[in-house]
């Protein structure tokens, strides 16, 4: 089988312990057998769609992508999750619902329910925003929080993790 995955996914597929794959940022244009990409991507070839926004996801993402090769057990994958603070905090949800935030962006919404903020579009303390959305928001009383999005973050995903979720955590 001829694996194609795209620079955000490629850590994952290398953990997951697959050597033979090729890299492109549009993997349709490779000749491949199946494409390992995040859900917000499309392609034309049969897909395998991850998510990399919480601990949790990327848990699971490199479990689903280990069934391809060699299954890895719970404890195998956890072992990658060493020396990431954050990450291994944040495996569990928590329950930060005295924080009112208002989300923009679908891949926010799952950091900010993993944190258990209350997220509402009246009487919010914060607003949480992807970077590329900055001049798009409405003038506001509210505390602006920007977290960095695909374009500017670390290709490997407990470093984009660790980075979103320390930005995050000072709100608490």
């Amino acid at each position: 089988m001829k694996i194609v995955t795209t620079p955000m996914c490629e850590e994952v597929v290398r953990i997951a312990g697959i050597t033979d794959y090729l890299v492109n940022k549009n993997p349709d244009e490779e000749d491949g057998d199946l494409a390992i990409l995040l859900s917000e991507s499309k392609v034309k070839m049969n897909s395998l769609a991850i998510k990399l926004n919480t601990p949790n996801q990327l848990f699971e993402s490199i479990h689903r992508v280990s069934k391809l090769k060699d299954e890895l057990s719970d404890s195998e994958i956890f072992k990658f999750f060493e020396g990431y603070e954050l990450c291994l905090k944040y495996l569990d949800d928590y329950d930060n619902s005295h924080i009112k935030v208002k989300v923009y962006s679908n891949f926010l919404k799952d950091i900010v329910m993993n944190f258990g903020f209350d997220m509402t579009d009246e009487n919010y303390d914060y607003i949480i925003y992807p970077d590329y959305l900055e001049d798009k928001l409405e003038k506001t009383d509210a505390q602006l929080v920007k977290i960095p999005s695909h374009t500017v973050v670390a290709k490997n995903p407990f470093e984009r993790i660790e980075m979103r979720y320390s930005i995050l955590e000072k709100l608490i």
